[in-house]
């Protein structure tokens, strides 16, 4: 049981909640970096909150890049994620260009890229393999795109490949879009079983469909953003059935925050994490160690 480990209430409390866990760190794999004005853009859309959504969303870490680097070392994440993703064609390449200058100045950071079904993908993609890729973001209904897009195979075949792993936002929750959901998503594992994928959000709120498919292939994983905090379970609340699932699926669970965009401290994903009661071993493989195997990264990084 983790009742006695105190879950915690404030970003103040969560190194004492890592050390309770014996665990060295945080290893999220789904933070948001984006080029200031892009980041201005989403906040602006996520002001309007209520309007997109029924709620309102406000973000709780509205800082500039140093004071968000800050913010994730004192929580204890590790080697950040910068994802950001493309809404529109001609633009892909560009962000992978930033990912690449960030990752460059900030040493912290992976190096991350995005795609999108556009002429000059497979290149874009096949460039940032070569520079050491650690991790891809996709969207799919900021993007307006079907994972299965033909323009994409050649581009999936060379991260399948190269072992990279993607994050994809495939569920319908908080917003649907044309191509969300697990239909696309099972049509691309078809053609692509090696690819290294994580769904973003536990596929949120088709929770059981996208288990079914971590289940039938042995790279499809499933990240924790915002699922089980107090604010998404008004928009797409966890049925305690699927509960039991996330135990049997404990290595193929890893930690996701969506930070900084998210309306609620960071501690509360971990206190909604702690609170299903699934067990130390398991807080101890979600919050670290599964994704740490995930990105290729050791184990014994120190707080």
């Amino acid at each position: 049981m983790t009742a006695d480990l105190g879950a915690p209430r404030t970003d103040g409390e969560v190194t004492a909640y890592l050390q309770r866990l014996g665990i060295p760190g945080l290893a999220d794999v789904h933070v948001h970096f984006h080029p200031d004005r892009l980041m201005e853009k989403i906040w602006a859309y996520f002001d309007q909150g209520e309007r997109h959504y029924g709620l309102a969303w406000p973000i709780h870490y509205r800082t500039g890049v140093p004071e968000r680097l800050e913010t994730l070392a004192r929580l204890g994440v590790r080697d950040v994620p910068a994802l950001t993703y493309a809404h529109r064609p001609g633009m892909a390449a560009g962000l992978n260009q930033w990912c690449r200058e960030f990752a460059d100045a900030h040493p912290q950071v992976l190096r991350c890229a995005t795609l999108y079904p556009e002429e000059g993908v497979t290149d874009y993609v096949r460039e940032a393999v070569e520079d050491g890729l650690e991790l891809v973001k996709v969207h799919l209904t900021v993007s307006d795109m079907a994972p299965d897009d033909d323009r994409l195979g050649p581009a999936w075949e060379l991260l399948a490949q190269a072992g990279v792993p993607v994050v994809m936002h495939a569920g319908h929750g908080p917003r649907q879009g044309r191509f969300t959901g697990p239909e696309g998503v099972a049509r691309l594992l078809a053609d692509h079983p090696g690819l290294t994928l994580v769904v973003a959000h536990l596929g949120m709120p088709d929770y059981d469909a996208f288990a079914d498919l971590a289940e039938a292939y042995e790279r499809v994983h499933l990240d924790t953003t915002m699922v089980g905090t107090d604010y998404m379970e008004r928009v797409a609340p966890v049925p305690r059935h699927f509960l039991g699932r996330l135990a049997e699926l404990r290595p193929k669970v890893v930690l996701g925050s969506d930070f900084p965009n998210i309306p609620y401290p960071y501690a509360h994903q971990l206190q909604a994490l702690d609170r299903w009661g699934l067990g130390q071993e398991w807080l101890r493989d979600v919050l670290w160690h599964n994704g740490r195997r995930l990105l290729g990264l050791p184990q014994d990084a120190r707080l």
